[in-house]
């Protein structure tokens, strides 16, 4: 096993959440050097933005732990390195994982240089997942609670990049984390979680892309080429999705709701369908740029397992390494498998890495 540092100098990441709270709560009980850092990364122009109150929230925790904090601003960097891929690629009819690119781009790329700079030795987060180090490096593995596991996040990381990193609660029930802040009376205890993309919460997501990606409205076909109705631009519909399509009251007779199945840029059309068929399936995919986290090199083809989304169940694949990227077949069809989001692959508890999907082999091919 490798030695653990000497130095205890630690930047941890408030959020102004429970799980950051109590992440700073438990380095401070081991023994470290605490500093909270509330990072500001996206600047709201019609006010609706919650960054005010979350870091009134920080401020609170930091004074009942009694530690010092502050806020550095990134939202240059957000915009530069998260924001405007975000928007390239929905422009390009694909559905991007910001979440995850934050973590690559922002919190373990600019955060955790700031960290480093300030003096301190490591950077923390409320995340839920564990690290293993040893001879041959470092490892991510998932959270003990597998309804909270973070790690599907955190695939984009890099060895230099872990080596530097704390996930204080990766050994714990979010449960376990909710007693905690309230044993230690800590003021966000009851606090509700956060949901979806950061820089939208709780808004209509469609509402807020059309905001920067101006409507290009087209044609809503099934799979026979039969128009069903109207879309207002390709960028606002995902893959397998059924609400919001506008169309619930039209029907072959079946009852079924309808899915998006697919999109042809080139006509601007979107492809819908009435109940969940095969061309809602995949058998593999590929990925261009695949992120591999261990130290070792692995196998040129191997067996493991996938998310193809958060908080999906691993499933048993095939994988086979290509020019930085991997070629993943399914041992069993995937539902509403989307480019753009990301494929993490899994040995056992640990996390390999991953990369977006770049393109899907469908069990059913769509024919116009």
């Amino acid at each position: 096993m490798m030695a653990e540092r000497d130095n205890r100098r630690v930047i941890v990441g408030l959020s102004g959440g429970v799980d950051s709270a109590v992440a700073a709560l438990l380095l401070k009980e081991q023994g470290y050097e605490v500093t909270g850092v509330f990072m500001r990364n996206w600047e709201e122009q019609d006010g609706t933005c919650p960054a005010e109150e979350d870091y009134e929230d920080v401020r609170r925790v930091s004074e009942a732990l009694d530690i010092p904090y502050y806020t550095v601003n990134f939202t240059r960097d957000y915009q530069e390195r998260v924001f405007s891929y975000f928007l390239s690629e929905y422009s390009a009819g694909r559905t991007p994982n910001p979440d995850i690119l934050c973590n690559t781009e922002i919190k373990f790329k600019a955060f955790l240089d700031f960290a480093l700079k300030s003096g301190a030795d490591q950077l923390a987060t409320g995340h839920y997942a564990r690290l293993c180090r040893d001879a041959r490096g470092v490892h991510l593995m998932k959270g003990l609670d597998g309804g909270k596991d973070q790690t599907y996040f955190l695939a984009g990381l890099t060895q230099a990049q872990l080596d530097r990193a704390l996930f204080p609660l990766g050994a714990l029930q979010k449960r376990e984390v909710r007693d905690l802040a309230r044993k230690h009376a800590l003021p966000v205890a009851e606090k509700k979680d956060s949901t979806g993309i950061c820089f939208i919460g709780e808004r209509n997501f469609k509402k807020f892309l059309m905001s920067y990606l101006p409507a290009c409205p087209g044609d809503m076909v099934d799979e026979r080429g039969r128009k069903i109705g109207r879309h207002d631009g390709l960028m606002y519909y995902t893959l397998g999705q059924r609400r919001g399509l506008g169309i619930g009251g039209r029907s072959d007779g079946s009852g079924e709701s309808w899915f998006v199945i697919g999109k042809d840029l080139q006509r601007n059309l979107l492809i819908v369908q009435q109940g969940e068929h095969e061309e809602l399936y995949s058998l593999s995919l590929t990925v261009d740029r695949l992120n591999v986290i261990p130290r070792e090199d692995l196998p040129q083809s191997f067996e493991c397992t996938a998310k193809f989304r958060y908080r999906q169940p691993d499933q048993p694949v095939f994988v086979e390494l290509r020019d930085g990227g991997a070629f993943v077949r399914f041992r069993e069809p995937q539902r509403a498998v989307t480019p753009g989001q990301w494929c993490v692959l899994y040995r056992g508890d640990e996390c390999l890495g991953g990369g977006p999907i770049d393109t899907t082999e469908p069990l059913k091919r769509i024919h116009i």
